[in-house]
């Protein structure tokens, strides 16, 4: 996020509502989250003795689009330190970094968003200190958090733990379950569409696959989240994913680019199995 759109939004439209411009491109950047595949999400501490930066910058180096700065046992200022500097990497692989809960951390680094918890600022709260531009991802853990106003607002949902995990000690094991019933949820919200190839607006093609004559920009995008790997994460994107965040998978790995890639991989083969299977579907 620039600072001319910071300070164009903070004298523009009134809060809720987006100028063109403003719509256009947090449009491009969701969409640029859920063509992504996969989701890095930093923790110095689980990166066997090596600066986040590093890892941040191997991991796009293999394709890797999407950044979170997460760094939980750290000092505030060693996590913006780390934003500033992976944010000059994101800029130059035309990557986006997201900050996960610290708004004040992602403004001080022109981050392209923040995640939020179920505990942290409400959604409306975080969309009028950051904007129109930002996205705004939000972590789900149950079915009963898709029905709170929040689910609506946000422009990703993060959902897991979908497996077990030692990179998150307070993580609710949730399984895969969840991510179709948050896939189902993001198709509902998504701009009615008629019917196409026999699946009609709102029904939920299979995980990886664009929502039937919407563009995945313009609608949710499902996160999946927790102890995913590149042997599991084609589960995580037949469930419902459309993108998988890791931690340890590419943070704790001999060489965090080779990991990344390895996960891109298993991510693409997923999404052309899903696509295979709405095709299919669809001439049924």
């Amino acid at each position: 996020m620039t600072e001319t759109t910071m300070g164009m939004e903070r004298a523009g439209a009134a809060p809720g509502s987006a100028t063109g411009a403003a719509r256009t491109e947090r449009v491009r950047r969701r969409d640029l989250l859920h063509r992504s595949g996969v989701y890095l999400v930093t923790e110095e501490s689980l990166s066997a003795g090596r600066r986040s930066e590093q890892i941040v910058e191997a991991a796009l180096a293999s394709g890797v689009r999407a950044i979170q700065v997460r760094e939980k046992d750290g000092s505030a200022r060693r996590a913006l330190e780390i934003a500033v500097a992976v944010s000059r990497l994101t800029r130059r692989y035309g990557a986006l970094l997201i900050v996960n809960d610290r708004i004040d951390i992602a403004l001080a680094a022109e981050a392209d968003g923040v995640h939020l918890g179920q505990r942290d600022l409400p959604v409306p709260a975080a969309r009028r200190l950051l904007g129109e531009v930002a996205l705004i991802g939000l972590s789900i853990t149950d079915a009963a958090q898709l029905q709170a106003p929040d689910a609506a607002l946000a422009d990703y949902l993060g959902v897991g733990s979908v497996f077990p995990t030692g990179s998150k000690s307070d993580a609710e094991l949730t399984g895969l379950s969840l991510l179709g019933a948050a896939r189902e949820f993001a198709f509902e919200q998504a701009t009615p569409t008629p019917s196409v190839g026999g699946i009609g607006a709102g029904a939920a093609p299979p995980g990886g696959a664009p929502p039937p004559g919407t563009v995945p920009g313009e609608r949710l995008s499902i996160v999946a989240i927790g102890g995913i790997t590149a042997e599991n994460a084609g589960q995580a994107v037949i469930a419902g994913a459309d993108v998988v965040a890791v931690i340890s998978a590419i943070t704790a790995a001999r060489d965090p680019g080779d990991a990344a890639a390895a996960l891109l991989e298993a991510v693409g083969a997923a999404r052309a199995q899903a696509e295979s299977s709405r095709s299919a579907a669809a001439s049924r």
